[in-house]
């Protein structure tokens, strides 16, 4: 075998493995060989020999009763490390706890990643709502409030690749029309503040405002998440206004100057 190919082996060994270790969620958190290389499209005996690998190394475990995976440790100690070392998420846990306080409502920091929106970090009222969201959770970005101001403030490529990968209908308020939204995501830029009323979840709603770094640039979100009975349209400029001052403090944290 020449060097060549085993550098592009070894290359394709290291693709499998953190597709492995990706389809791992909070929704599916153990798994068989089977069922990874169905969803993945692999060989089992692919999977098998990758999945020992990774257990001599702590990223996942056995369990001998079920035979089934599950993350290990390792993979708890990675995010140890990249938490310690955000500042965002340093900087933002006191004025989520705060926000949480001030609101009575669940309070996020999400991140926008390959066109998602990604939950950073969450802190949970006294009464919850029910709404399955949990650190690491991908949503769409049109009908949440996190993602919407992302959109808002994001270059028009990103924008119009959001809409090329279809605008799907969760309830009857979500927005599906590229015209109607590209207004609405103009109107949340003139707002400062992006809301979601039942556009992901029925009886949900949610109000975001944009963190920035120091140059300005938008890098994350703060929002608030609760029931329509709790948050209603009337509700919504007050919410609003103490989220965007919670989310100015973090910027402010984080080097912002305005």
């Amino acid at each position: 075998m020449t060097q060549t190919n085993e550098g592009e082996n070894y290359l394709s060994s290291v693709k499998n493995a953190l597709r492995i270790l990706n389809s791992f969620t909070m929704d599916e958190p153990e798994k068989k060989i089977s069922e990874i290389a169905s969803s993945l499209g692999l060989n089992k005996s692919t999977v098998s020999r990758t999945m020992a690998t990774l257990a001599s190394e702590g990223f996942v475990f056995k369990d001998p009763e079920t035979k089934t995976y599950r993350l290990g440790f390792s993979i708890l100690t990675l995010s140890g490390v990249i938490n310690s070392n955000m500042d965002i998420y340093r900087e933002s846990q006191p004025v989520l706890n705060k926000i949480v306080e001030t609101t009575g409502e669940t309070a996020h920091i999400s991140i926008f990643d390959q066109l998602e929106v990604v939950y950073l970090q969450k802190v949970e009222c006294n009464h919850p709502v029910r709404y399955l969201t949990h650190v690491g959770k991908r949503n769409p970005p049109y009908c949440t409030s996190s993602g919407k101001v992302f959109m808002a403030f994001a270059d028009d490529k990103v924008v119009e690749a959001i809409i090329e990968n279809g605008l799907q209908k969760y309830t009857k308020n979500t927005i599906t029309d590229p015209d109607k939204l590209k207004a609405h995501l103009k109107e949340i830029r003139e707002k400062g503040f992006a809301y979601s009323f039942e556009e992901f979840s029925e009886g949900v709603v949610t109000i975001a405002a944009p963190i920035y770094d120091y140059t300005g640039k938008v890098i994350a979100s703060l929002s608030i998440v609760g029931p329509k009975q709790r948050i209603s349209q009337q509700k919504i400029p007050s919410f609003a206004k103490k989220i965007i001052s919670s989310s100015l403090e973090i910027s402010r944290n984080m080097g912002y100057k305005k």
